[in-house]
């Protein structure tokens, strides 16, 4: 299975044209799923695994890959769906390894469709009007096989976030007491597409006395900043600095820094990028679009540490 994944230098050269890959499988059913590709280390078929006591009820297990002990999570438990009938044979039939927020680990699935290029200008938020308890991130539609279908891009970081209980305490090594008195009542603006990741920011900040915007995407937040403009508002007055995903609907995060960055009006914005992508590959996007700082997910230490340095250049 792994061939089906094309090397990771061929990937990253779809980050910051706003365009992604999609690894598309489904569950058992006929719905089609998804993730991005990036986040994709392989697919390989269901591994040997241990059930370890005490473990959360939608891991399936643990396994060794590559040299690791990872967990195996269950994403047709996770994400809530209803059991189906194995008739014809078990349908879990792959796992796909993944790296998010720096860890590893796999998720049981059933078929592998296939891996297709696409938009984020295609990407859509799924409607509001199915609720807040969905594990959706985002929809969009797809030929597949000759068939136009709806296709769910799964919030991985909501699945995950219902496992491992995220700590959002800050060490009180890392404040300064000084700049962090001069942060109360400051602005800041979360631009992500996660209800779990804009949460677990403000969740952060918040503690400091700021005050949380939130945009769900790239999009959404340039409209927001523009308008500030266009009314006469000195964007940098209105807010202190954005946190943006990369992976974002309609708009991502690297277009979103770039078009700020070429508008005079807001090209001094403070900008830091907050995704859960590799590190590395994310420091060279970050030089090339113009942002101040990246931090891989999820740190709240480092989210107060990039607060501070902005504070301290406008004392």
């Amino acid at each position: 299975m792994s061939e089906i994944l094309s090397s990771v230098d061929q990937r990253t050269k779809l980050v910051g044209e706003n365009r992604l890959e999609l690894l598309l499988f489904r569950l058992g059913t006929r719905h089609t799923y998804a993730i991005n590709v990036f986040k994709v280390k392989e697919v390989i078929t269901v591994p040997k695994m241990n059930m370890m006591p005490g473990t959360h009820g939608n891991l399936r297990g643990v396994t060794i890959y590559r040299g690791l002990t990872i967990p195996v999570i269950d994403l047709r438990q996770a994400i809530r769906m209803r059991p189906v009938s194995t008739e014809n044979g078990n349908t879990d039939r792959n796992v796909i390894i993944t790296e998010y927020n720096r860890s590893v680990q796999g998720f049981m699935i059933g078929d592998v469709v296939s891996i297709v290029n696409t938009s984020w200008e295609d990407i859509q938020p799924p409607p509001k009007s199915i609720g807040k308890t969905n594990f959706l991130t985002a929809i969009t539609q797809i030929d597949i096989q000759g068939k136009r279908e709806l296709v769910e891009i799964i919030d991985v970081e909501k699945v995950l976030a219902e496992i491992i209980e995220y700590d959002v305490s800050i060490s009180e090594e890392i404040l300064d007491h000084e700049v962090v008195d001069h942060l109360k009542g400051r602005k800041v603006l979360i631009v992500d597409d996660s209800s779990t990741a804009r949460k677990q920011i403000r969740d952060t900040l918040e503690q400091l006395g700021l005050h949380i915007l939130e945009c769900h995407n790239g999009a959404e937040a340039l409209m927001l900043l523009k308008e500030w403009a266009d009314l006469g508002k000195t964007v940098t007055d209105e807010i202190l600095m954005m946190f943006t995903d990369a992976e974002m609907p309609e708009m991502d995060g690297y277009r979103l820094t770039a078009e700020v960055r070429a508008d005079p009006r807001m090209a001094d914005l403070f900008i830091a990028l907050n995704t859960s992508l590799s590190g590395s590959f994310n420091q060279a996007m970050v030089e090339k679009v113009g942002c101040n700082r990246f931090i891989s997910k999820f740190q709240p230490d480092m989210l107060v540490d990039v607060v501070q340095q902005r504070m301290r250049e406008l004392l």
